[in-house]
């Protein structure tokens, strides 16, 4: 293939992005007409997963198609060694590409650690700012006027406008929005008003269920800061007790052990328009927190599918739309109240899918695919797509076969997750890792952070999880200890090992043992002595 045939590739990612948060997904609580286009134009991807649901490992395992335990990202904490082959330079040196990254990096800063393998880069510090964004690039740091979102995308339809149409590209466009703490666009500021249903897991108590979910601190009820609801801070602390921490990020709202300490907190009031908000429940409480929560969300999102729009107009008026794959998702899921929950982190499905859609040559518009896919595959296909070499070192499989609807996957196609940043301060997730097949899912939380950075101490107890994703896709009834389930067990343990086997990951489990030995050692329900994330409303 010559260099001005191969296609070019165009890679937008936000940050947090639940699938059900786009309406070509189904969950109708939001309408994204431009994302939606991609679907209907391309294809969008039921069973896309991340291999670490956090942001800086996901996003290293996308630029270098390897895991975690090889690319050496593992936590939050850790950065990217820039010297470390990525498929950006794979496209720019067999390919001819020329190559750009705009927006988010979260991969570390300066030179050890800034974008490499780019011709053109200019990216946000650390998680960045959605009002007045700063942007380092080659020649320094610098702020701009402006909202993040649409900024971003100016700079990369600047560069599009102006790069050599003699040569394909290749461009990781990356977004802050939606992450925390959800601060909108003025012009979206009066959307989304009315009422969204709470899940039906809201109130999730987490019945025979591991220890790690009822500890962490991901609860919109509990763990909600008044920086992600836009409210404004009482002076003083005696309201807010154990749950003030230094710094206002981490200072929490109170949620009151009853009906009457409810009743008798201070008002909530509104940072931009002064409103105040009292409640004489618990319930209500929660319920405000989950909509106020919702309807910042939301209006980030918002953004997101107006500046999609934006680009997608501009590769239709440029003639590029049919020699140019676009690739959107976001660097993993997020949790909108599932479990109680917000955040990411875990395997459980809401926050281990990433949306993934996918408009390029040879899709059929409309088209609906339920191959099993991980962020880790995304380099591979890449480079398959632009007709080159997959070289040896990247982890990750090509799913080009899936975009002609090929069906290619035996039934031993499975996903695998590894969350290490064990116990971290802010939220308490606990370590574990697990994968998922076309209908179940096993998880074994070892709970140790291995030392790495970030993480806290290790949890003695370590326990297992098995879910029928198709008989329970709320993911609620842990049949791990169930005897119907032996031979499920079993040959998901069998695919586990395998996978870990393959990729050169270090079970933190008994290998080789039969999956009732390890019943017997890991029996479920081992944490429900900590209950402390549940309640009834």
């Amino acid at each position: 293939m010559t260099q001005t045939k191969r296609p070019n590739i165009l890679f937008i990612m936000s940050d947090d992005h639940a699938a059900k948060s786009i309406s070509a997904y189904g969950a109708g609580i939001n309408h994204t007409p431009h994302l939606d286009r991609l679907a209907h134009e391309g294809m969008l991807f039921n069973h896309c997963y991340v291999t670490n649901s956090i942001c800086t490992p996901s996003r290293a395992a996308i630029l270098c198609g390897t895991h975690n335990h090889t690319n050496g990202v593992f936590t939050l904490d850790s950065k990217l060694d820039s010297n470390l082959p990525n498929v950006a330079k794979q496209l720019r040196a067999h390919g001819g590409y020329q190559t750009a990254m705009v927006g988010k990096w979260h991969l570390g800063e300066g030179a050890a650690h800034e974008p490499s393998g780019f011709d053109y880069w200019e990216v946000v510090p650390g998680q960045g700012l959605y009002h007045d964004p700063q942007f380092i690039g080659s020649d320094g740091i610098h702020t701009e006027k402006g909202y993040a979102t649409d900024i971003i995308t100016d700079k990369a339809l600047n560069w599009l406008e102006a790069r050599d149409q003699e040569r394909p590209f290749f461009m990781m466009l990356h977004h802050k929005a939606p992450h925390r703490p959800w601060e909108c666009d003025p012009k979206h500021r009066d959307l989304y008003k009315d009422d969204i249903r709470l899940p039906d897991t809201f109130t999730d108590d987490y019945k025979n269920r591991p220890k790690a979910a009822g500890v962490a601190k991901m609860k919109v009820a509990m763990d909600m800061t008044y920086q992600d609801l836009g409210l404004s801070q009482p002076e003083g602390g005696e309201e807010v007790g154990e749950l003030v921490m230094p710094g206002y990020w981490e200072r929490k709202i109170p949620f009151p052990d009853s009906d009457a300490g409810v009743a008798a907190m201070r008002p909530l009031i509104d940072r931009e328009t002064g409103e105040r908000f009292t409640f004489k429940t618990r319930e209500a409480l929660a319920r405000f927190k989950y909509q106020r929560y919702m309807q910042r969300y939301l209006r980030t999102v918002q953004s997101i599918d107006d500046n999609v729009g934006r680009v997608l107009d501009y590769l239709d008026a440029q003639g590029l739309a049919d020699n140019t794959m676009v690739l959107y998702t976001s660097d993993q899921g997020f949790f909108l109240g599932e479990h109680g929950w917000f955040d990411k982190r875990f395997i459980y499905e809401e926050s281990f899918q990433m949306p993934l859609l996918i408009r390029a040559p040879g899709i059929t518009a409309g088209s609906v695919c339920n191959d099993i896919v991980s962020n880790v595959d995304f380099a591979t296909t890449w480079l398959d797509f632009a007709g080159l070499r997959i070289p040896s070192y990247m982890q990750g499989e090509s799913f080009v076969r899936s975009l002609s609807g090929e069906e290619w996957q035996g039934s031993d196609a499975v996903a695998y997750h590894r969350y290490w940043m064990h116990a971290d301060e802010n939220h308490n997730a606990y370590a574990h890792y697990g994968i998922r097949d076309r209908r179940y899912k096993l998880i074994f939380w070892y709970n140790d952070g291995l030392g790495l950075p970030g993480t806290g101490p290790a949890d003695a107890e370590k326990e297992w999880e098995l879910f029928d994703c198709v008989a329970d896709p709320l993911e609620i009834f842990n049949i791990w200890d169930e005897g119907e389930y032996a031979d499920v067990r079993e040959r998901m343990l069998r695919l586990l090992e395998a996978k870990m086997e393959d990729i050169g990951d270090v079970p933190a489990h008994p290998v080789g043992m039969l999956a009732e030995e390890l019943r017997a050692m890991y029996p479920s329900g081992a944490g429900l002595s900590v209950k402390a994330g549940a309640f009834n409303m």
